[in-house]
């Protein structure tokens, strides 16, 4: 609870000075949403033309999109502290070191350290794509179908999350941010926010037993809408989200204790 209580006064200090000035935050936030509504508009007007994607209506593909990017925007408000570019001017301007001076927990800091509130639009916009997906497919919707798209945003949090720990923990070698790793965040994203069979073979089997990204949204998907898991996998593999979230998370942050411990910083 005294953790709690010390994150949630960094939250507040952020939120105070963020709205400190209104109309520049109002614009903010209204600039955060058209990103996210200008992408999707554009797919849902020109989806219908074709008559859907590989089999796939705009309703079901509304549904694989609004839960991801509602997962992903979720975990940029939890995680944004150690997102690479953030963390990479902490240790860029040796400010990172007055973290370590600090008698709070690290991780507390650095999960306090940036907090966005004009993402709060991106929330509300996803989470309406999400239940318009909701309202478009056939589905007899029961407790646990719930329970699966439930599990399913909360791996993909604690998925997204461990990539950017991993991201911004490899600056305490590189100092600046690692390009490679926005392929597997904002990258990943944008895969998964998709139906997977659009893709070459080579690419969904890399996301799906190299990189488990298909576990997260598109299987749990599948099995709502009553449809086999590619490659003859079980049925249970689509409740698998919640599971390989947090092992993702849980390497990522034993990988951070490595990098605190090589961290010496620039001498500023």
């Amino acid at each position: 609870m005294h953790l709690l209580r010390l994150y949630f006064r960094l939250l507040g200090a952020q939120v105070r000075s963020q709205l400190a000035y209104p109309t520049a935050f109002a614009l903010d936030a209204l600039a955060a949403a058209l990103v996210t509504g200008a992408e999707f508009s554009a797919f849902a007007l020109v989806l219908p033309r074709f008559g859907g994607l590989n089999g796939w209506t705009l309703g079901e593909v509304a549904l694989l999109y609004g839960l991801a990017e509602l997962a992903f925007v979720l975990m940029d408000f939890l995680f944004g502290g150690f997102d690479a570019p953030n963390l990479s001017a902490h240790v860029r301007t040796g400010s990172f070191s007055t973290f370590l001076l600090r008698p709070v927990p690290l991780p507390v800091q650095v999960f306090g350290s940036d907090f966005a509130l004009r993402r709060l639009t991106r929330v509300a916009l996803a989470a309406g794509i999400a239940l318009y997906g909701v309202s478009q497919v056939d589905v007899a919707w029961s407790a646990g179908d719930v329970l699966l798209l439930a599990g399913s945003v909360l791996g993909m949090i604690a998925f997204f999350g461990g990539l950017f720990v991993v991201g911004g923990t490899l600056t305490f070698w590189t100092v600046e941010s690692v390009e490679a790793m926005n392929v597997m965040t904002y990258g990943g994203r944008t895969l998964i926010s998709y139906p997977m069979s659009i893709y070459a073979e080579w690419l969904r089997k890399t996301f799906t037993y190299l990189i488990p990204a298909a576990f997260l949204s598109y299987f749990p998907v599948l099995h709502l809408l009553g449809r086999p898991l590619p490659d003859g996998l079980p049925g249970w593999a689509a409740y698998l989200s919640p599971i390989v979230g947090p092992l993702m998370l849980a390497a990522a942050f034993a990988f951070w204790r490595v990098g605190v411990r090589q961290y010496h910083g620039t001498g500023s």
